[in-house]
């Protein structure tokens, strides 16, 4: 059974950072490609950043780019997102993922398992 975790949520000031965490566990990933969503009350879910397991390709929203970087582990099953110079609009619950490459990157319908989420609130 597939399950991610996410870890490293929490109250940060404006210019601050935080890094989360994904520990990825049930089957090998190495054709999957793992992906950072974010949402907030009333909005809905939206792409932050994803990487390829096996070649280690990024992506990122344009929203993000420059402030935060997604990296993995491989031998220790895990997915980071260390976000930096963090603002208050990033705020919100965020969520790890995994799914098949090929797909669309920033869709969430992509992703075929998903983290319960951390919560990262912002404060001004």
């Amino acid at each position: 059974q597939v399950q991610l975790v996410e870890s490293g949520g929490g109250l940060v000031q404006a210019g601050g950072s935080l890094r989360l965490s994904c520990a990825a566990s049930g089957r090998t990933f190495s054709n999957y490609r793992m992906g950072w969503f974010r949402q907030a009350p009333g909005k809905e879910r939206e792409f932050v950043a994803a990487i390829n397991w096996s070649s280690g390709s990024t992506y990122y929203a344009d929203s993000v780019k420059g402030r935060f970087t997604i990296s993995r582990d491989n031998a220790k099953n895990t997915v980071y997102l260390q976000m930096n110079s963090l603002k208050p609009e990033d705020t919100a619950v965020h969520y790890c993922a995994a799914g098949y490459l090929g797909r669309s990157i920033r869709a969430t319908s992509s992703y075929n398992y998903w983290g319960s989420g951390t919560q990262v609130t912002v404060s001004s």
